[in-house]
């Protein structure tokens, strides 16, 4: 079946949520911070109609199967760009990994982000989330600011 990469529309939010809480569920195993759920991470609806974000799908036959976001932001003061694009919820299906969606995802958002005129492209991932890490390399993204943590841990 094809898969096809396009903008998301109200009509996908539900398909959205659960992709969501696919994000969250395997995103835990990396962030004993997590609250316990419910929990959401994003405003879906919401960026599904700000200008400044750009929410796409993989769509195979009306099902999604991978998403990710590009929202325009602003840097901290001293930094020399004036605006960049934040990636974010980057999700495919765990049957449908391994068949480049992701890449094809991001490629769909950096032609966003450029036309822009936002240059500079950030996102997070979790230090030991490897398999994301590898994917973010392989679509030119490199390892840049290391954040660091002290807290109490749940039991």
């Amino acid at each position: 079946m094809q898969t096809v990469i396009r903008t998301a529309e109200e009509r996908d939010l539900g398909q959205l949520l659960e992709m969501e809480q696919g994000l969250i569920r395997d995103e835990r195993p990396y962030d004993p911070t997590i609250r316990p759920d419910p929990v959401q991470y994003y405003d879906l609806p919401a960026m599904l109609k700000d200008p400044d974000t750009h929410l796409v799908v993989a769509d195979a036959g009306g099902r999604i199967v991978s998403c990710g976001y590009a929202a325009r932001r602003s840097p901290r003061h001293y930094l020399d760009h004036e605006a960049y694009a934040l990636f974010g919820f980057m999700y495919t299906l765990p049957e449908f990994r391994g068949q480049g969606l992701n890449g094809k995802v991001m490629e769909v958002l950096k032609i966003w982000a450029r036309a822009r005129g936002l240059n500079e492209i950030r996102l997070t991932v979790y230090a030991g989330n490897q398999p994301a890490i590898r994917a973010y390399e392989k679509a030119g993204f490199t390892s840049h600011i290391v954040e660091m943590r002290l807290g109490k841990e749940r039991k």
